[in-house]
C-alpha cells in the first residue's frame, strides 16, 4: 500500500503542477507558464520555511514545556521514540474544540497541536491514539506534502481568478480569436475545480495512512477509533468557529462543521476510518 500510495500522491502533484502551468499559459503564452511555475517555487519556498509559525499563530497556540505537561510529554516522547523520529515540541490551542494536528518542516522541527477541549474529553488511551496519528503524518512526511498541495492549489485558484478577468476585459493581448478567449475561460474556472479535488484526493489518502501507521506506533487501534467518534460528535455539536477553513485538512477531523460534499473533504468519513481501524486490529488479533 505504501509504495502505491506515494506514486499516487506524486502522479496527482505533477497533475497539480501541469494545472498551475496550464492556467499560465492561458493568461499569457510560454512566457507566463513559466511565471506560474516559479510563482509556485516560491510559494512554496516560503510555505516550506514559515508556515508552521503562521499556523500556530492563527490558532494562538503556545508551545508547552515539560514541567506545564509532563504526561503529555511522556507519550509524545514515547511515541516518537516508536516511530524512531525526534520528539516534537507540543502546543496547545486555547478552545474547546476538540482536535489535533502536526505542523512543521521536517521531523526534527515538527510540532504536535492540540487544543484544550482534547485534553478534556479524551482517557489516555484514546489520547495516545490521537497522537500517535499526528506522529505518523510527521514520520510519513505528510506535513510537507500536504503544505505543497495547498500552496499549489491556492496558486491556481489565483492565477485562475487574474485569467477570467483578463478574459473578461480586454482578452490576453496576443490576437487570440474569441473562440480561443472561451476556451480561456473554460481552463480558468475549471481549473480551480480541478486543483480541489486533487487537493482533498490527496489529504484523505494521507489521513488513511496516518490512521494505519498510527494505530501501528500505539498499538492501540481501538483507541483512535474511539478518539474519532468523540471528535467527530462534539465538532459537529461545536465546530471551530475561528481560524482559516484553508488549514482544515490539517486537523485530524475538519474541524469547519459544514455540508461539504464529499468529493470535496479533506477527510474520510469518519465511519470508514472506524471500519479500516477494526480491520487493522482483526489483522493484530486484538478485540475492538
Amino acid at each position: 500500500m505504501g509504495i502505491g500510495l506515494w506514486l499516487r500522491t506524486g502522479l496527482l502533484m505533477g497533475i497539480m503542477t501541469g494545472l498551475l502551468m496550464a492556467v499560465g499559459y492561458v493568461i499569457g503564452g510560454p512566457n507566463w507558464m513559466l511565471f506560474a511555475f516559479m510563482f509556485a517555487l516560491l510559494l512554496n519556498f516560503f510555505s516550506y520555511w514559515y508556515s508552521d509559525r503562521l499556523v500556530l499563530g492563527w490558532y494562538h497556540a503556545r508551545i508547552l514545556d515539560e514541567m506545564e505537561a509532563p504526561e503529555l510529554y511522556r507519550i509524545v516522547e514515547g511515541l516518537a521514540r516508536e516511530a524512531g523520529i525526534p520528539t516534537p515540541r507540543i502546543a496547545v490551542i486555547p478552545t474547546d474544540t476538540p482536535n489535533a494536528f502536526a505542523t512543521g518542516r521536517n521531523p526534527r522541527h515538527a510540532v504536535v497541536a492540540v487544543t484544550r477541549g482534547l485534553l478534556k474529553i479524551l482517557n489516555k488511551d484514546e489520547l495516545e491514539g490521537v497522537l500517535s496519528h499526528e506522529i505518523s503524518h510527521i514520520k510519513n512526511r505528510d506535513i510537507l506534502i500536504g503544505t505543497l498541495a495547498a500552496v499549489l492549489a491556492g496558486a491556481i485558484v489565483q492565477l485562475a481568478y487574474w485569467a477570467r478577468w483578463i478574459a473578461i476585459f480586454g482578452g490576453f493581448g496576443n490576437d487570440r480569436d474569441n473562440d480561443n478567449i472561451v476556451t480561456a475561460l473554460l481552463i480558468a474556472i475549471l481549473a480551480p475545480l480541478a486543483a480541489m479535488l486533487i487537493q482533498a484526493a490527496i489529504s484523505r489518502s494521507r489521513e488513511y495512512l496516518a490512521d494505519e501507521t498510527g494505530a501501528k506506533i500505539s498499538g492501540k487501534p481501538w483507541a483512535l477509533a474511539s478518539a474519532l467518534a468523540k471528535i467527530e460528535h462534539t465538532v459537529r455539536i461545536r465546530p471551530l468557529r475561528e481560524g482559516n477553513p484553508a488549514t482544515a485538512h490539517m486537523f485530524i477531523i475538519n474541524p469547519f462543521a459544514g455540508g461539504i460534499a464529499s468529493l470535496f473533504s479533506t477527510h474520510p468519513p469518519t465511519e470508514k476510518r472506524i471500519e479500516r481501524l477494526r480491520r487493522i486490529a482483526e489483522r493484530m488479533g486484538m478485540a475492538f
